[in-house]
């Protein structure tokens, strides 16, 4: 009797231990499908923040080129009417 009741009580741990076992698996299996989701978040978040960036950088480039040709129109408008002063001084200056 005391033979059997020491297999049931191992039987009974085996099987507690088995089942903790399955357990243990299923939640590392779970954590790594865990960790390969987030891997690939992370990858397609640094995708976007470099395309991001990129695109911030060629913003402020066109910004810049937009405010040279707006400077150098400006400039030569402003050349113009010194020229046009200039020319208007030299007549007037004549009588």
């Amino acid at each position: 009797m005391h033979s059997y009741c020491e297999r049931a009580y191992a039987n009974r741990q085996m099987n507690d231990l088995k089942f903790k076992l399955v357990k243990a698996e299923q939640e590392a299996t779970a954590l790594e499908q865990n960790v390969t989701r987030l891997e690939g978040q992370v990858a397609r978040y640094k995708s976007a923040a470099e395309n991001a960036e990129k695109l911030e950088d060629e913003l402020k480039l066109r910004s810049a080129l937009d405010k040279i040709d707006e400077l150098e129109s400006n400039n030569s408008h402003l050349s113009k009417r010194l020229e046009k002063i200039k020319t208007s001084r030299a007549v007037l200056s004549q009588y």
